[in-house]
């Protein structure tokens, strides 16, 4: 019988110099080569929200690579919160 990966749901605060860089046109890269789904999303203090779905091993790789320092910008905090899928994500977008 095949194992079905648990679904989750990942919100990150990205904080940093990560606004106007490429940083949500890279997590969006990221995220659909892991086959995740949701959003990346300016805040008005200057942090990158970042919500994604998907298996929950893809959401720790895109976790560790929000923190890798690979991206655009500069990464100085991520604080992540996990917690079950909820669907409504049917692609992944820059908002």
């Amino acid at each position: 019988m095949p194992v079905v990966a648990e679904q989750s749901r990942m919100t990150a605060w990205v904080h940093g110099g990560v606004q106007g860089v490429g940083f949500r046109y890279w997590t969006k890269t990221q995220a659909l080569e892991l086959g995740l789904l949701g959003y990346a999303a300016n805040q008005p203090d200057g942090r990158v929200r970042v919500v994604v779905e998907g298996d929950r091993s893809a959401c720790d790789t895109l976790l560790e690579r929000l923190w890798s320092g690979d991206g655009p910008g500069r990464v100085d905090l991520v604080v992540e919160l996990f917690g079950p899928a909820r669907g409504g994500l049917p692609y992944f977008e820059e908002r």
